[in-house]
């Protein structure tokens, strides 16, 4: 007798329509999705590495007892010895750190310039962020791996309408999406037919056999993941593609076209007997900022470029909780008036998450905690692909086994009453 089938529900039917398209998506990205999330995944904690690699450039010895120099005491000297204007000071709360002077050279386009880390307690100059070690150009690779897929590295071009970087770029922005969409698509197929048996989907069957833990690892760590792969698929092809910014922004509400007309810079009020009057130092800035700011952190004091431009202070809060997004104020640089306020939890929220993109997508939104739980998800995600290839290759290896088996027609009048 023929093999007669139970006709499926209209659940069944959608369930095993986006299965299938989770299975091909999976298939088409795996390899590269891999590739992008375990970089990501050790990219997670590039600073604390870097730092760990380096701690003579950011951490200082023998300090108990002795009184932090002020930070203006060293710019002469640092711009001598580099022959370039200090742009900006960093001031750590933490008096075990040292402070940063980024300096900028003439002609110097690159975007931050070069920062020299200096004792704030000797006032030596422990080095600078050119600095190599093996870690950072380890972290360094890892970037461009999570990227470009290292093909910003091959000098020749693949093809000539294109440059490596974007191709890689491209490439890594697609997976991304299709990523994404198999995110959406395995939360769907997650729910069992049975909604009753939706518990199965958060545990993992450790005395079964390795083709069901497999597929409870896939199931279920994929479903504990999702809301933080959700936020890096979302957010990392906004690197890749100008249109996906564009719409991202639109969405958000904060789109502005090039043509848009560009606010005017705050500019400082010239004192009534000129250039003769000294601006503000630093630690009178800092002074400023605590008053607005009543919390201890990192200050961040981008100095003034010319005689008419105001200083912008930015502040953030320390702690293993801490979020990355500063306050600011922008303030006179003679008078120490403040211009303008930036406090980041007043904003729309609109406005708050569009600052916070880079933030939402490297998982350093508060702090250590967030990167510890975004470094778990990565790791899952570099999983994914695998465990869902295998589960894949099991059910191909048991449809080839099958044989059809006769139903019996009182069976299978039951089973249609």
């Amino acid at each position: 007798m023929a093999k007669t089938s139970i006709p499926k529900t209209n659940w069944q039917r959608v369930r095993k329509l986006f299965n299938d398209i989770h299975l091909w998506l999976g298939l088409s990205s795996g390899l590269i999705v891999i590739v992008v999330c375990f970089s990501g995944t050790v990219y997670v904690f590039n600073t604390e590495l870097t730092e760990w690699a380096a701690p003579h450039l950011y951490k200082v010895k023998n300090f108990e007892g002795k009184q932090r120099i002020p930070a203006d005491s060293f710019i002469s000297n640092i711009q001598l010895t580099s022959g370039g204007k200090v742009t900006s000071v960093s001031i750590p709360e933490d008096l075990q750190r040292t402070y940063q002077f980024n300096v900028k050279k003439e002609g110097d386009k690159s975007r931050g310039g070069i920062g020299y880390f200096v004792n704030p307690y000797t006032g030596e100059i422990t080095g600078t962020s050119k600095e190599k070690t093996a870690t950072k150009e380890f972290m360094g690779t890892m970037f461009s791996l999570h990227r470009w897929l290292l093909l910003d590295k091959i000098e020749q071009p693949i093809f000539k309408s294109i440059t490596n970087r974007e191709l890689g770029s491209m490439i890594s922005g697609w997976a991304t999406i299709i990523f994404t969409l198999g995110c959406i698509t395995g939360m769907i197929i997650w729910f069992p037919q049975k909604i009753k048996s939706w518990k199965q989907g958060l545990k993992i069957k450790w005395n079964a056999g390795w083709k069901r833990i497999n597929h409870d690892l896939h199931n279920s760590l994929a479903f504990y993941a999702l809301f933080f792969l959700l936020l890096m698929g979302l957010t990392g092809p906004q690197w890749s593609f100008d249109w996906y910014r564009t719409g991202m922004q639109k969405t958000l509400g904060t789109y502005k076209s090039k043509d848009a007309p560009k606010e005017k810079p705050i500019q400082s009020t010239l004192p009534a007997n000129g250039l003769n009057s000294a601006g503000l130092s630093i630690a009178d800035y800092i002074k400023i900022a605590d008053k607005t700011f009543a919390y201890k952190g990192n200050y961040s004091i981008s100095l003034p470029a010319d005689s008419a431009s105001a200083t912008v202070i930015a502040k953030t809060k320390t702690g293993f909780f801490a979020p990355a997004a500063a306050d600011r104020l922008t303030v006179d640089q003679y008078n120490g008036n403040v211009l303008k306020k930036d406090i980041f939890k007043e904003k729309p929220f609109n406005e708050r998450i569009a600052g916070s993109i880079k933030a939402i997508h490297v998982g350093n939104v508060y702090g250590s905690f967030t990167k510890l739980i975004y470094f778990l998800a990565c790791l899952i995600a570099t999983t994914l692909p695998i465990t869902g290839t295998m589960i894949w290759l099991n059910k191909m290896k048991k449809k080839g086994k099958e044989k059809p088996k006769p139903i019996q027609i009182k069976k299978l009048q039951e089973a249609l009453t």
